[in-house]
């Protein structure tokens, strides 16, 4: 067995027989024969396996904003792939169907770095979107494809939910050119309940996104219906942004509706994403964005200096791009972003 699968990274032995996994905060120790949380991990004769690596459950070619990423290279197309399993544990989870399943419960099937690679460039995409389950756990396989993408000249993409732990994270993210991190909530209560996973890990991946890479990141908010929209909990999400983050880190307020274990609640109301824009636009946050939902208005990127409107989009289509070489071709502002 131990052939088809690639030893993982990021572990350790414990005295116990036991083995440590490393790779994300939520340490998880597994027996002989056992997987961690995320279904991809397993222990085999006492050797950490990566289950998950060269296993796509699927590809499909997007828009680059609908990841959401509305300041690296708009309008451009992206690959999209992800695996089988998730070390978060979301009960909105949107993608349930491929996160919470196990290898031999979906549909996947095998290919090389070189593989992925590849696809995007017989299909001539600027990007590879690592997405759909969390590519935190699938880190290996993270590493392998973006190096090679980085020197057949193809951009690399995390969208991730930012819970990793401090060392992996710098060998995952080595390739990696942007990401959208989900911040899910701005309350510990929320993330521990409903996402079984921490607020603080994931703040710490954001400021260390900002501090210490040249990655460009976007970050996105699901606004669940009395859960975690509430004014007061966006505008100290929002404070804590620019305090922490800057001004100029786009924010993304988009709309939940019913699935996996929270069928009960309603759809996200427009009137909910709008007051959080307003909510980000009042801290000082100068791009904000609201998504799953049409709003040319809510979508559309505007200079934050002389209101002029630049990159116009509606859904996930960028209907027309005035920017001059990443400048607002009015006044002339740089527009923070990769372009």
């Amino acid at each position: 067995m131990s052939n088809e699968y690639k030893i993982a990274n990021w572990w350790e032995k414990q005295d116990n027989g036991k083995i440590l996994c490393t790779l994300c905060p939520r340490y998880c120790t597994i027996g002989e024969g056992q997987k961690g949380f995320c279904f991809i991990r397993e222990n085999i004769n006492g050797t950490l396996y990566s289950t998950g690596y060269g296993r796509p459950t699927g590809f499909a070619i997007d828009p680059i904003e609908k990841k959401p990423l509305s300041h690296f290279y708009p309008g451009s197309q992206i690959l999209s792939f992800g695996t089988a399993g998730c070390n978060l544990g979301c009960k909105f989870c949107q993608n349930w169907t491929i996160s919470k399943a196990k290898l031999d419960e979906s549909n996947s099937y095998y290919a090389t770095p070189g593989e992925v690679v590849n696809l995007a460039k017989k299909h001539n995409v600027k990007s590879i979107a690592y997405t759909y389950n969390d590519p935190t756990i699938f880190g290996e396989f993270v590493i392998d494809i973006s190096r090679i993408a980085r020197e057949e000249g193809i951009k690399s993409v995390m969208v991730t939910a930012g819970y990793i732990d401090k060392t992996a994270r710098k060998d995952v993210y080595k390739y990696i050119d942007a990401a959208n991190v989900d911040l899910k909530s701005f309350s510990e209560n929320f993330y521990h309940k409903i996402t079984f996973s921490h607020l603080k890990e994931v703040l710490d991946t954001l400021v260390w996104l900002n501090n210490e890479t040249d990655i460009w990141f976007e970050i996105t908010t699901l606004l669940i219906p009395g859960e975690n929209d509430s004014t007061d909990e966006i505008t100290k999400m929002c404070d804590w942004i620019v305090n922490n983050l800057g001004d100029e880190i786009p924010l993304h307020f988009t709309a939940f509706h019913p699935d996996f274990k929270m069928r009960d609640k309603p759809r996200t109301p427009a009137a909910t994403l709008n007051n959080a824009k307003a909510i980000a636009e009042i801290a000082g946050i100068k791009y904000c964005y609201v998504g799953n939902v049409h709003s040319i208005e809510g979508q559309t990127t505007y200079c934050p200096n002389c209101r002029e409107p630049l990159i116009i989009r509606d859904w996930h289509s960028v209907l027309d791009n005035k920017l001059l070489n990443g400048k607002c071709y009015n006044c002339n502002k740089s527009i923070a972003g990769v372009f």
